[in-house]
């Protein structure tokens, strides 16, 4: 079952924002998403949170100025994810430009599994390193820093995820570590980085370190930290949509990496109108595509590549990559839902499925798939090393899931080998017996803490859209913000009367809508039913361009 609701909008907010020259539907919008004032959807470059208030900085910062004076070796280990490719290319593109010797190994995920782990150092090692810095993962490798420290190679953490019971012995720069007075939590790995330069950058302005007293310019960077983060799905609060929004206008103004820009080429998409979309659903999935099906080493190459060429050859690579990732996403899905047929999923409270030809890389596309179909914390594994199952999982609103994992972890010791995430997505390592021990240890903390109420899908509108926004102009003013994870692109609901329909691509249905006597050109994807005459629905707009030609669509999201 899904419930409709419309999203509150305070009325004193949503008028505020009016009275300062906000449009009045996008005043009820901005306001239903918490902004009060229209300051807080103006994006300037200057009204990034200051870098000084984020724990240990300084004295990174400063950390690294040395190492970079001194000419010693600086080596990135970086997460194998979107997140981990723009963080890697971020600091290694950054570094050098600031004169550091550095280098970058990213671990390949099934060999050596997430994070700074023993056997990482042991490869790092090889390069000889004098310090190791981590982008994106790190601050669960204890283990990880204690072996590199015993070979005499100094570790910095830059990382975002949630810390556990214990921390690294290393100098860190984390904003959700005990303690970090850091205002917004909500920092990717890439973001957290693009704030370690920020610092050093300061530290070596104030040493005298630049020639020209400046040194290089960090904002030509942002189109990497918009990627990153957007790709990870974090929460776009104000801050993270400057740095999107700074990110999409370089990308807009044709001012990107020669990567980025060829990732848009492969795409088939059009850089200069750039937005969230492209970044979430085209580029970053592209990226994701070599660490989940061979190694992110690929996707940092591209990302790093000064030469049109070569960067447009490795984007290609990534693109076959991606269309192999969706050929066998869409069989182990196929798969899964065949398993859920046969158990009564909509009983259960949470999902964890297994097989053992399914592939590692792909789990955790898969997990959301499902996640989205039932609504239901959905973890899915595939084999991993010596015995062990790898579990990648996604999760519905009011249940954390890395949380829920530490409960299981914590009432049956020894039942999860080892764990990490976020509250919306996570991994884990169970060993392959212990797979029906685990399903229902999950299911119990699943049962104990969601609700009837929780595990009813809740679409969210923003209520009727007026006729006179009904309109080309407006779609096009929707499509350029910054919308994400946390502060969602608007959907409306209204009434519809169908004036023609037909099945296109097998699964998708191209529309003729009209409404107050008005008609549209509508698509209602992954839907091949026909709609009956008259349909209420929930929509968003869209600006579709085909072949030199603009128009506006409706998108057809649920029909009630």
């Amino acid at each position: 079952m899904s419930l409709i609701r419309t999203r509150e909008a305070p009325s004193a907010a949503t008028r505020a924002l009016a009275e300062q020259g906000v449009h009045p539907l996008l005043a009820r919008v901005f306001a239903a998403r918490g902004v009060t004032d229209a300051s807080d959807v103006d994006y300037p470059l200057a009204g990034l949170l200051p870098w000084q208030t984020l724990k240990n900085i300084h004295a990174m910062a400063a950390r690294l100025a040395g190492a970079i004076a001194r000419r010693e070796k600086l080596l990135v280990v970086a997460d194998y994810d979107a997140d981990g490719a723009t963080a890697c290319a971020l600091a290694v593109e950054g570094l050098s430009r600031m004169g550091a010797v550095v280098d970058y190994i990213v671990p390949n995920r099934f060999e050596y599994g997430y994070g700074l782990s023993p056997q990482i150092v042991e490869l790092a090692a090889g390069l000889s390193p004098d310090v190791i810095v981590t982008v994106d993962n790190g601050i669960a490798s204890v283990d990880g820093v204690q072996a590199a420290r015993a070979r005499g190679i100094e570790v910095l953490v830059t990382d975002h995820h949630l810390p556990g019971d214990s921390l690294p012995d290393a100098l860190i720069v984390n904003p959700n570590q005990g303690d970090c007075p850091f205002p917004s939590k909500n920092l990717a790995g890439v973001g957290v980085m693009f704030y370690v330069l920020l610092a050093l950058r300061a530290h070596m302005r104030e040493t005298g370190a630049f020639a020209d007293g400046k040194g290089p310019n960090l904002a030509e960077l942002l189109d990497l930290v918009a990627l990153g983060t957007v790709a990870d799905v974090v929460r776009l609060d104000r801050n993270n949509r400057i740095l999107v929004e700074h990110g999409l206008r370089r990308m807009r103004a044709g001012k990107m990496s020669p990567g980025v820009a060829a990732l848009f080429r492969v795409a088939a998409r059009d850089a200069k109108k750039a937005n969230t979309f492209d970044l979430g659903f085209t580029l970053g999935p592209r990226l994701n595509a070599a660490g989940r099906l061979d190694d992110m080493s690929l996707g940092i190459a591209c990302l790093l590549s000064r030469d049109e060429e070569n960067a447009t050859a490795l984007a290609g690579e990534l693109d076959r990559l991606n269309r192999e990732r969706r050929n066998i996403e869409a069989g182990m899905q196929e798969e899964a839902l065949a398993d859920l047929a046969l158990v009564d999923a909509e009983g259960r409270y949470t999902l964890s499925l297994f097989h053992d030809d399914w592939h590692q890389g792909v789990v955790g596309i898969v997990a959301s798939r499902l996640k989205e179909r039932f609504h239901r914390p959905t973890i899915v594994f595939a084999p991993g090393d010596d015995g062990e199952i790898k579990g990648s999982g996604r999760s519905i609103a009011g249940f954390h899931l890395r949380d829920a994992l530490d409960l299981v972890s914590k009432r049956h010791p020894g039942l999860i080998v080892k764990f990490g995430g976020h509250a919306m997505a996570a991994g884990l390592t169970v060993n392959a017996h212990a797979f029906d021990d685990f399903c229902r240890a999950f299911e119990a903390v699943g049962r104990e803490l969601l609700t009837a109420d929780t595990l009813e899908r809740l679409i969210e509108t923003d209520g009727a859209l007026p006729a006179d926004c009904m309109v080309l102009s407006f779609a096009e003013q929707l499509g350029a913000m910054v919308w994400g994870q946390g502060f969602p692109a608007p959907t409306f609901q209204g009434r519809f009367y169908v004036v023609s329909q037909r099945v296109v691509g097998g699964k998708h249905l191209k529309l003729r809508l009209m409404r107050d006597d008005a008609e549209f050109d509508g698509m209602f994807f992954n839907h091949g039913e026909w709609l009956p005459e008259t349909v209420d629905a929930v929509y968003h707009l869209a600006a579709n361009e085909w072949q030199g030609r603009k128009e506006l669509q409706v998108y057809i999201d649920h029909v009630l």
